[in-house]
Order: structure tokens, then sequence, then C-alpha cells
């Protein structure tokens, strides 16, 4: 099988060849910029390193390390596909605090101030929420929840697509389809109604940045928190129309949210909080996706979602990442048997919290082996960490996940 065919095979519930892999197919499944090169270095890959994105500090994987370990996945972000083919030396290179050289994105500013933070710049020159602390992995965003309050007034949902980016996407969905075997994953224009990722521009997201005042409005003013989730899947599938009308159903999948809906511990509301006001809204953007394109719908929250996900499968959430089985409730061989014909599940193939970064390579593969035990019968599975690889990891552990992955996964 072809990659894209094994990843078709996986997320319509039929038996690939092997268990599909994924690395760096969207922004929550990827691999800090200090640890892939870290595993270049040992695999004497000698390319630059590039950053995806500089909020998270995670690295663009490149087709040489996609080949090495037997990726099926290719990124279609449309906040990324603008400059991932601009040459290097477009790129502004920086040394980061433990001596690795990466280059980040063409365009980017970063202030230093005299404590030794990195803070992120407009292109005008101007600071942003945006800060890493000294010695630091991360641009923290230190802007959530400061503000007056909610005014729905100043909520702005993106409604439409300039045609120059509508053209682009055309041409890079028809080339990267037409020139290799990757399964495309498309993300962009989709929604988030907890507030809890990053979304920089706070109008375009109901809870203006708010999340804490949203979260009670939830409860207390349900009609407004109704009427701006709509707006906002009305503006979604205006984008979401332009963008099916340029790219087709070259990509197999459409990621429709970057939504934390859980914690550690638990859900962040009730689930029959969920169900009342958000549910029916994910439904309605679901039901368009189904009807008018070939696209799965592909959802992404991390923490302990156990009792949301029967609600995930009514709202027509086809794909669930990253499946983040150290959290409470969340344990694998319950969410296969539950829910295993229901959803796709996507990720919870390594627990990056207590093992990955922690274990020696051995004991990483007897434990990809115990997950793909688990998870890869009847198809519904595609292999990937939970979450983001951490910079702190060793390369050779990356390498044993990924190896076990591939040796086991069939």
């Amino acid at each position: 099988m072809t990659s894209r065919e094994r990843v078709e095979h996986a997320v319509n519930f039929r038996q690939p060849d092997r268990v599909p892999i994924d690395l760096g197919g969207l922004k929550a499944s990827g691999i800090a910029a200090i640890a892939y090169d870290g595993l270049k270095r040992q695999l004497e890959v000698r390319s630059p390193t590039r950053i995806l994105d500089p909020r998270f500090m995670i690295a663009d994987v490149e087709d040489t390390i996609r080949k090495r370990f037997h990726i099926d996945t290719l990124p279609f972000d449309t906040s990324t596909l603008g400059f991932l083919s601009r040459p290097d030396h477009d790129w502004v290179p920086r040394r980061l605090f433990d001596g690795t050289d990466v280059l980040f994105p063409p365009e980017t500013r970063i202030a230093e101030t005299e404590n030794g933070e990195w803070v992120l710049c407009n292109p005008d020159g101007s600071t942003t929420s945006f800060r890493m602390p000294k010695d630091g992995y991360y641009f923290d965003d230190l802007s959530f929840n400061r503000g007056d309050g909610i005014d729905p007034s100043q909520f702005r949902p993106v409604t439409t697509v300039p045609e120059e980016s509508l053209e682009y996407y055309a041409r890079q969905a028809r080339h990267l389809y037409d020139h290799t075997d990757y399964a495309l994953l498309g993300w962009g224009y989709g929604v988030c109604f907890l507030g809890m990722s990053l979304i920089t521009d706070r109008r375009s997201n109901v809870t203006l940045g708010m999340p804490n005042e949203w979260l009670m409005m939830l409860m207390t003013e349900k009609e407004t928190c109704h009427a701006m989730m709509h707006r906002s899947v009305e503006a979604s599938i205006q984008c979401l129309k332009l963008v099916h009308q340029a790219v087709g159903d070259r990509c197999f999948a459409w990621g429709i949210a970057a939504d934390d809906s859980g914690t550690q511990r638990g859900e962040f509301i009730r689930p029959d909080l969920w169900a009342e006001m958000i549910k029916p809204h994910y439904r309605d953007l679901c039901d368009w996706i189904h009807r008018n394109t070939n696209w799965k719908t592909f959802f992404h929250s991390c923490g302990s979602v156990y009792h949301l996900i029967p609600h995930f499968i009514e709202a027509g959430i086809d794909i669930l990442n990253p499946v983040q089985t150290s959290a409470d409730n969340m344990e694998p061989e319950r969410l296969k048997r539950e829910f295993g014909k229901q959803i796709v599940f996507w990720g919870g193939g390594c627990d990056t919290q207590h093992v990955l970064n922690h274990a020696t390579p051995e004991e990483i593969r007897e434990h990809v082996k115990s997950r793909m035990q688990i998870f890869k019968s009847g198809g519904g599975y595609v292999f990937n960490q939970v979450h983001n690889i951490q910079a702190n990891v060793p390369p050779e552990n990356i390498r044993a996940m990924l190896d076990a992955a591939y040796e086991f996964g069939s």
C-alpha cells in the first residue's frame, strides 16, 4: 500500500497492511526543534532545522526523516504553507539557549529583554504577548484572561479567504497530491469553543481571549454563547467552502478544531453542558463537511475526555487526537473496546508524560508494542505519540518509539 492508501484504510475502519504512522501531520503531532535537531545529528542528517511554529517551537519534519521512519502523513496547514516552500536563506537564523542553531520562519522578529527573555514581535516591531523565558523551551502567551471582559460586538470571525491564497492552496494541493504518496491532512479556518487553544487573533475566537469568563457565560448567558458559536460556524463554513473549491478532496481529512476540552483529571465542563451548548454547533459544522466534501472531520482535544467521546461521535467527529492515555479514564483498552468502531484514534501510541522522556529504549519498544496490540485491530487507528515530542527527549528514545511503531504495526 502507499501511505495515502494506508491512511484511507485506517480512517475508514478497514485493516491496512500496517498501522499508519504520523509525525508532524499537524502542529500537535510533531517534535520540538531541539529534540528534532538532536535526532538528525544522531542520524547524520546535516540540513538546517527549521521552526514550523515559533509559539510551540516545533520543527518542520523533512522528507529525509519521513522516509527513514516510514511516516505516512504530510501537513496541509494553511497557516504554514506560504513560507515552507521558501529557501533557507529567507529564514531567520537564531541560536537557542542550548546551542541548537535553528531557522525561524521568514519575517519573524524577536526582541530580547534585559533579563534575557525573547519576545515575538509584530511586523511593525511592536511586541506581542508571546514571551520565552531565558533558557526556556516555548513562547508562552501571557494575554489569556486579561482585559475588560467579553463584548460580543467585538467578535470578528474570519468569513472569507483571499483569492491569491486560494490559488496558492490549489497549486500546492495539486503538487503534493500528484508528486507524493503521503496522506494530506488539512488544517485551517476551523473553530474553537472552549478557548484553550492558541489563537493569535483574539477577535476571531468566541472567547476573545477570555476563556475564564466564557466558561461562566456558558452557564449564565446561554443565548449569547449560542449566537456567537453559530456565527463562528457560519464563518468557518464560508471559508471551508472556498478552500474545498480550491483543494478538493486531495486532503483525506480536515482539522475542524484544536479545542482542548479536558484536564489531567476530567473534562473542563460537565458533559451534559458540553452536549447542550457546544455539541449542536460542532454537529452543524461536521454535517456541512460530510454533505459537501469527502473529508473526514479531525478534532484535537487534550486531556481526560472519556465522558465527552459519545458526544464527539454524535456530533459527527470522525477522528480524535491526541488520545491522552495518561489522563484519568483514558485507558487504551477501555477506549478501544467502547469506541474503537465509532471514532478513529489518532495518537495514544506512546505516553509522552511518563515514558518517552524517562524510559530506556527497550522499555519504550515494549510500551509501543503493547499499545499497538491494543489499538491496531480492525483499522480505526493511526500511530502517533501523545501530542508533541518534547525538547528534552533523547534521540535514541525517539528512534526506539518510531522503529517500534513500524515493527509492530503489521
